[in-house]
């Protein structure tokens, strides 16, 4: 599901054909593979070069091309060359690297920038490693093909329409590595559309909408708090951060429950009383002027992204029926928009969570801890999750330790921390643990409430124990994405502005047997 006006991503499928036979092909793209004596080609290239009669060696020396992951040499081709295929028109040879999953959804995203507009592409680069290496061309292929745009024009340049993996048999097992591919990708994909829609087109009720949308389509339950129902219920942090803004908040609830009664996931029967559950809990801020304390205007450029935690719980909880998430998963969204006006939350205010813990504000630009603290405490006390994770471009100190290529994490629980990065790594959204040092809890002391919201330096390690807090004795984990919830540039898969950091790290996750083996639950 793309928003209205955008682009789509590519349709991939599968095909034992050598790619110069694939039907209507209009570019045809091959492995090259480093090795010592110089570069090999990988499956395809000899089909192909017997098509093109082209000393490609040559010309990868010439382009210094060695097979590093994402060098991409194109050749243009006449058509119709020496009886060849009619309709193709370029031949693409990308370098692989060690093949890695990394290497190969780093190629197949160059591969896809450097297939805009081609009608149908089709590649080998799924047969020089295993599935997971398949599932890792076909993420890199749709998210190296994303792309925005509010132009009366269109779109400046527009995706591959459809790519075919050549050589890769068209087999329940193929299609199963494909699908899961596609399911991963696509929410990646998802999070960063719902990231990049301007501010003034989305507020939390357009959130609530998304969210029906997606519960509608991938079988969830969905369940909107109000303004009223909010207030009623004690949701103070929350309300505190929405109250002045014309765009009222809003608490968004998912729920998944995989199909146990016949073990169809879980391979086991179980009942699904007894299956885990795991709640997700995204940052909601569909726009962050600061509030009171009002943010720098070069600082704010960017804001209508604050909702980019939020988005990737929403991609994610679409995507868990297409991965086959064998566990029970909540998503809460609390969503909210942090503006200025008579209502204003005041600097020195004090709000009182759903919990009944009160939070002094200090700095009404320090929002997005307080409607999380709402939501987890919320989940603690009403759904008694066996973990909780949640998402959040939370503090600017976090791009600070760790720059734009790396998300940080906090955890109260080694195997959990230990699981979210390890899902992290193979899909390609690394996650680097931070301590919860509780050296500076003092910094969080307040005279007239529980904590302050604001304790000062280190700024991601206040933030992640004044969290802590809501977590209670559950198992939790934070990923403050606030260093890569925007990419600077096009690399690698990520193209340039929002990334929707997060949403492959954690399909990766719960796409598991056991997601939580090892952590210790209730």
């Amino acid at each position: 599901m793309t928003l209205p006006g955008q682009v789509s991503p590519p349709e991939i499928t599968l095909s034992d054909a050598v790619p110069t036979q694939v039907p209507g092909v209009h570019a045809v793209a091959v492995p090259v593979i480093p090795d010592g004596d110089g570069p090999m080609l990988g499956p395809g290239a000899a089909e192909l070069l017997d098509e093109l009669h082209l000393d490609i060696f040559d010309l990868l020396e010439h382009h210094q091309s060695v097979g590093r992951a994402g060098e991409v040499v194109c050749v243009p081709v006449a058509p119709g060359l020496d009886g060849g295929p009619s309709d193709l028109r370029l031949a693409l040879f990308v370098g692989v690297g060690e093949q890695t999953t990394t290497d190969l959804r780093r190629a197949a995203a160059a591969l896809a920038r450097h297939a805009n507009g081609t009608g149908r592409l089709a590649t080998t680069l799924g047969l020089v490693s295993d599935d997971g290496g398949l599932r890792a061309v076909v993420e890199g292929l749709v998210l190296g093909s994303f792309g925005f745009h509010r132009s009366s024009t269109g779109p400046p340049a527009k995706p591959v329409a459809d790519v075919v993996l050549a050589g890769v048999t068209d087999s329940p097992a193929g299609r199963e590595t494909l699908a899961r591919g596609l399911a991963i990708a696509r929410a990646g994909w998802r999070a960063r559309e719902m990231a990049l829609v301007p501010s003034n087109e989305k507020n939390p009720v357009w959130m609530a909408r998304r969210a029906e949308q997606i519960a509608d389509s991938s079988g969830l339950r969905v369940r909107v708090w109000d303004e009223k129902q909010l207030a009623a219920e004690g949701f103070g942090g929350l309300v505190g951060v929405g109250q002045a803004s014309a765009s009222p908040p809003r608490m968004i609830r998912l729920d998944y429950t995989p199909d146990v009664r016949t073990g169809a996931e879980d391979g086991r029967g179980r009942e699904a009383g007894s299956v885990p559950h795991i709640v997700l809990v995204g940052k909601g801020i569909t726009f962050d002027t600061g509030g009171l304390s009002l943010k720098p205007a070069d600082a704010m450029m960017n804001m209508k992204r604050d909702m980019t935690g939020g988005a990737v719980v929403l991609a994610t909880m679409g995507a868990l029926a297409d991965v086959g998430c064998p566990v029970r998963v909540t998503g809460l969204v609390p969503c909210a928009e942090n503006a200025v006006g008579a209502e204003s939350m005041r600097p020195g205010d004090v709000v009182t969570h759903y919990n009944g813990r009160t939070s002094e504000v200090t700095n009404t630009d320090a929002e997005g801890r307080l409607v999380l603290a709402d939501a987890m405490a919320y989940a603690v006390s009403e759904i008694g999750p066996d973990a909780i994770v949640d998402v959040a471009t939370l503090t600017g100190a976090m791009k600070v330790a760790l720059g734009q290529r790396t998300g940080g994490l906090f955890a109260n629980d080694d195997e959990l921390a230990r699981r979210l990065c390890s899902a992290a790594d193979a899909a390609g959204e690394p996650l680097w643990r931070m301590p919860l040092a509780e050296d500076y809890e003092d910094r969080l002391e307040s005279k007239v409430a529980d904590a302050d919201n604001a304790g000062g330096g280190p700024g991601a390690i206040t933030a992640a124990l004044f969290l802590q807090h809501f977590a209670g004795s559950v198992p939790w984990a934070h990923l403050d994405i606030a260093s890569v919830g925007d990419s600077p540039e096009d690399a690698a898969e990520w193209t340039s502005g929002a990334t929707g950091f997060g949403a492959r790290a954690l399909l990766h996750w719960l796409e598991q047997p056991e997601p939580l083996a090892g952590v210790t639950t209730g």
